[in-house]
């Protein structure tokens, strides 16, 4: 959520940001604004609404300068406005600012008794009076400042006593700079970069970074000087384009195939049956008495999949955590239980607290993200990527099935390692080197679900159902299509069905089922009778060639048939369709759904 971007370099400076702010519009906000410093004056341009409305203001009043900060604001203190939306400015600085200040309050009432003036009902303009409050050159008034600072932040700050000069710092939120030899940049995410350089510097916890045209240097916040290589990034800015398609959405679901080949590149042994993981000490850590998953929304559902395999193939006692709940509560945890966290983003600021509370009880960290560098990366213990690419739609897809790529690794190597037998190995190992040409197929049902889009799209609620592995399809499925379509769905296990939800199945009413074969497909075909005798409308994700299921459902999507094990894969590319030209239809910000961030960095 939230984004920034800094440029210092050339008169193009404000252009560079809006450039770099459109490339983090998937992050969600609801406000923008740019600052410029030009013949020794700021200048500030703030708006409520999309970074077209800040265009227009620019075009009406543009900004000059070679030196420019810009941030996309998603609301955490105070409404969406002109006046709360950054940057932020007190005399001579301007701050932009990710993430909760959570001392705000005091620092506020200290600040107004020395007779500050507040325009703003945000945290982040005490970081501007701190700031301008203090002495020396800009470098030293940030650091005074960040001293009294207590929470998540990243912040990037000018002055017009300083014009070649911006100052980046970062506690718990993430901030990446960018080294050009005429120019310097600073971000919060990697494509507002790509346009302009691919050497990067990410910064690390209590770091700080004062960036000129062409140089950079790294230090932490208490002063001591940090000396870090520059590491470059493979991602093109092409990657982060759309490609054509209509939305990124749909870019990224059809990049899946893909996204999965570059998960398991090199990591399927060569006699088939085990696999090999960038150097984990598999054994080491299958030796644990339990493991604990935690997550956060798409990333949860996918850990609900993970924990099927890892109970069935390593016959581990396995317990999935919403990470938002783990950290409040006294979980029994220590040396002896594994804790597996789960992260797109690798930012979730939830997930990143629960992980930091693990470690204080002594277990081992094991993370499965796909940002390199990324904060859960660094704070674990070992780390397993999912190398998904760029992933600028908001409602994950790609993301999700190599989550679910990477755990079903983990289970297969720590299966092997507790005694899963060779046999079964190879069996699921083939399977996998099948997936991307299975996802390819899924993807062609897409005619078909469009079709059943139309008849469900002015429906105002619907049920996902599902059994095993279906049942966290069923979650994700329901999931994508309120993200969205703003349709209410709910995904339930299709045994509870009779225990309160098919109270609301009436005539007409949209029942998603994930029906694809396995052995619980006999029960699911059970449950779906209780849906038919209610006249609710059956939509099957079924096995090619089924024959059954249509005299059943209504609808039927087929998916390739392939291991019960690996049909999550298959079953969940319809669903994602499905939500996805719901939404198409109903006309909605696919991309950017609303009160939606991609990379949620506050609580």
């Amino acid at each position: 959520m939230c984004g920034i971007v800094g440029f210092v370099g050339n008169a193009e400076a404000s252009d560079n940001v809006l450039d770099g702010l459109r490339r983090l519009e998937y992050r969600g906000y609801d406000s923008a604004g740019i600052a410029t410093v030009c013949d020794g004056k700021l200048d500030v341009r703030r708006r409520k609404g999309k970074l077209a409305e800040l265009a227009k203001l620019l075009k009406a009043e543009p900004l000059k300068g070679d030196i420019a900060i810009g941030h996309t604001r998603w609301a955490t203190h105070g409404k969406p406005s002109d006046e709360n939306a950054h940057p932020h400015r007190v005399g001579d600085v301007v701050v932009v600012h990710n993430g909760i200040i959570e001392n705000y309050l005091d620092l506020k009432a200290e600040l107004a008794a020395q007779g500050a003036k507040f325009e703003s009902e945000t945290d982040t303009e005490v970081i501007a009076h701190l700031i301008a409050g203090q002495k020396g050159t800009l470098e030293e008034r940030v650091r005074k400042a960040l001293s009294r600072v207590r929470g998540a932040y990243a912040i990037a700050v000018i002055s017009s006593s300083e014009p070649d000069t911006m100052i980046a710092a970062k506690n718990a939120s993430p901030l990446i700079i960018g080294l050009r030899d005429d120019a310097g940049l600073i971000a919060s995410d990697i494509p507002a970069l790509l346009s302009h350089t691919r050497k990067v510097i990410v910064l690390e916890e209590g770091e700080m970074a004062v960036v000129q045209p062409g140089k950079v240097k790294v230090s932490k916040i208490n002063g001591e000087p940090v000396n870090r290589e520059p590491r470059i990034i493979e991602w093109s800015a092409v990657s982060a384009e759309k490609g054509g398609h209509k939305h990124f959405m749909h870019k990224e679901m059809h990049e899946q195939p893909r996204a999965v080949i570059d998960t398991l590149r090199g990591r399927l042994s060569s006699h088939e049956a085990t696999v090999q993981l960038e150097g984990l000490p598999i054994d080491k850590l299958a030796k644990v008495q339990r493991i604990m998953l935690t997550a956060c929304g798409t990333s949860w559902h996918a850990s609900l999949v993970g924990r099927l395999m890892l109970e069935e193939l390593a016959r581990i006692g396995c317990e999935v955590d919403l990470a938002s709940e783990l950290r409040y509560r006294s979980p029994m945890m220590g040396p002896e239980t594994l804790v597996l966290a789960v992260s797109q983003s690798g930012e979730t600021a939830d997930t990143l607290a629960a992980i930091k509370a693990a470690k204080e009880k002594g277990s081992p960290i094991l993370s499965v993200v796909n940002v390199v560098d990324s904060s859960i990366a660094r704070e674990s213990d070992h780390v397993l990527y999912t190398h998904a690419g760029p992933e600028i739609g908001v409602a994950s897809t790609k993301a999700f099935i190599t989550q679910v790529i990477a755990l079903q690794l983990l289970a297969i190597a720590f299966g092997r390692a507790r005694g899963l037998a060779e046999s079964r190995a190879k069996q699921l190992v083939e399977g996998l080197r099948t997936v991307p040409l299975l996802i390819e197929q899924a993807l062609k049902s897409e005619k078909a679900v469009m079709d059943v889009a139309q008849k469900i799209r002015n429906a105002r609620s619907v049920l996902y159902l599902g059994r095993g592995f279906g049942y966290p399809v069923a979650l994700e499925g329901a999931l994508k299509l309120k993200e969205i379509s703003y349709i209410h769905a709910e995904g339930y296990a299709a045994g509870e069905m009779k225990h309160g939800p098919i109270a609301l199945i009436e005539k007409g009413v949209p029942v998603i089922v994930i029906a694809t074969q396995g052995p619980l497909y006999d029960k699911v075909i059970s449950n779906l009778q209780e849906v038919k005798a209610r006249e609710g409308h059956i939509i099957a994700i079924a096995t090619e060639g089924d024959r059954q299921i249509g005299r059943m459902a209504d609808d039927v999507i087929s998916v390739p048939d392939t291991d019960p094990m690996l049909a999550p894969l298959v079953a969940t590319i319809p669903l994602q369709l499905l939500a996805y030209h719901v939404a198409d239809l109903r006309g909605t910000d696919i991309d950017q759904p609303r009160n939606l961030a991609k990379s949620v960095t506050v609580e």
